[in-house]
Parts: C-alpha cells; sequence; structure tokens
C-alpha cells in the first residue's frame, strides 16, 4: 500500500496523540501493540486480531503471527507508515487488537492475595513498567484507581513487554471508597511513601493478603489514601535522596515484599 490516507488504516493514524488515542481506542474496543514478540503474547493471552500493519522491510517478523490469523495484513513502505503513524515503526510490526471485557475489582480480588494498587499514575510508561514488575516479581493483580493511564495503550503495553496481558487488572470506579473493598477483601494496605516516619518496607508486615499502594507521579499518594491505609512503608534513602521515581520504586518494593512472601 502506497496511501497512508486509506481510511482501512484507520486503527493506526497518528498513535503519538496520546489525546486521540485515549477518545479512539476505547470508543472502537481497540488497542495497538507493537513488535512481535508483543503482538504474539496478546495472541497467546487470547485477545483478537483486527489487523496487521508492518513495513515492508520487516515483513518477516510477523510471518509467524500472519499466517495464524485470517485477518486483514498491510504493508507499506517504511516512510508511508511513518507518516500515518506518526512516528518510525522501528520494530517493523504493528496490530490492532480487540479489547476483552475488564473484570471488576471483586473478581480481581478474589483471585488474589498479593497485588499493587496504583493511584493517580497517568504516564503510561510507569503503568507499563509497574505492570512488568508485578509479572516478575509473582504479584497476582494491579488495581487501577479511576484516574491512572490506560495499561493498553501502545506505549503502556511496549514498556511491559506484555506484561498487561499476563496481570489480571481491572480499574476502580469510586475512588474515594475504593480501598473499602479492599479491606473488606482481607487485605493489609501497604501505603508506598518517602516519609521518613513511616516504616521501612523490609520490616512491614506481609503476611496473608497485602495490596501495596503506589501515588502518582510527584505528588505520590494522596493524604486519603495514605490516612486509609493500615500502613505507612518507605524505601530506606541515603546520600540526601528523599525518593525514587514510580518504576524503580514499583520495583524495589515489591521485591522486598515478594522475598518475604
Amino acid at each position: 500500500m502506497s496511501d497512508h490516507d486509506d481510511p482501512r488504516l484507520a486503527d493506526y493514524v497518528r498513535l503519538t496523540d496520546v489525546q486521540l488515542r485515549r477518545t479512539l481506542e476505547p470508543a472502537e474496543g481497540l488497542f495497538i501493540a507493537e513488535g512481535a514478540k508483543v503482538i504474539g503474547r496478546a495472541v497467546a493471552a487470547g485477545y483478537p486480531v483486527r489487523s496487521l500493519l508492518v513495513a515492508e522491510d520487516k515483513l518477516a517478523t510477523i510471518a509467524e503471527v500472519a499466517a495464524a490469523w485470517p485477518v486483514p495484513l498491510y504493508v507499506l513502505a517504511p516512510q508511508v507508515a511513518e507518516q500515518l503513524t506518526g512516528y518510525r515503526v522501528h520494530r517493523g510490526a504493528l496490530a490492532s487488537l480487540q479489547r476483552l471485557p475488564l473484570p471488576g475489582p471483586a473478581d480481581i480480588l478474589a483471585r488474589a492475595s498479593r497485588i499493587v494498587v496504583l493511584e493517580d499514575i497517568v504516564d503510561h510508561a510507569n503503568v507499563g513498567a509497574v505492570f512488568r514488575c508485578a509479572a516478575a516479581l509473582g504479584f497476582d493483580a494491579v488495581l487501577l484507581a479511576p484516574r491512572c493511564a490506560d495499561p493498553l495503550y501502545r506505549r503502556a503495553v511496549k514498556v511491559s513487554m506484555g506484561a498487561v496481558f499476563s496481570v489480571p487488572y481491572s480499574r476502580m470506579t469510586d475512588w474515594r471508597g475504593g480501598l473499602a473493598g479492599l479491606r473488606a477483601a482481607g487485605f493489609t494496605l501497604l501505603a508506598l511513601t518517602p516519609d521518613p516516619a513511616a516504616t521501612p518496607i523490609a520490616d512491614a508486615p506481609s503476611a496473608g493478603k497485602v495490596a501495596l499502594l503506589i501515588g502518582g507521579e510527584g505528588s505520590g499518594l494522596s493524604v486519603r489514601w495514605l490516612d486509609s491505609a493500615d500502613q505507612a512503608v518507605r524505601i530506606p534513602m541515603s546520600r540526601g535522596v528523599d525518593s525514587l521515581n514510580v518504576a524503580a520504586a514499583a520495583a524495589i518494593a515489591c521485591y522486598l515484599l515478594a522475598e518475604r512472601r
């Protein structure tokens, strides 16, 4: 194909326009995965493929997935793919996939004993990184506050290396009262904070059901969620550093809780 304005390519238009994609993807019930490995993981997790797009010099990278799915395969010159998507498609292949119904929080909590709960993390890369940590360190699920970024946005999927397909997740509908459901399900709520008065996370309770609460970039957890937690916990720091970025903090906290499971 040589026309980036072809309406059949509408799923892939302006992938770097976050506002457009936030509107288009949920409305159309789709999301975009990038790279043969990540696409393969999405397919293995049961997400139906709508179509595939590949730069003509990378056609071999998607041959196996393309052969397994009788869906449209669009082959574009690299410069046409860049004009369509808004960026250089370095990994060569993209897939448009159908979203699956999202389970409710109660369904997730009933099958979990270790979860990460994200409050207002709006950076897609950070959300993807947390999912990758949760998957690697054996956490059972991720629960999102209403304003968190979409785990199925292309950037989140890419950073997670497909972990968003293997870690069950759900989204709260009630930020104000959402933690009450966690406590009713028997979880101990640990609020991660840089506050030096908080308990070192290595000394926090780790028996039974544990929910690790992680706040948004910059401001961290809200006062309401901090006050609602059973215990505030911190990662000890040195050399005048008061905090880590969200992805690094999540990795360390998940590791310290996982090794004491």
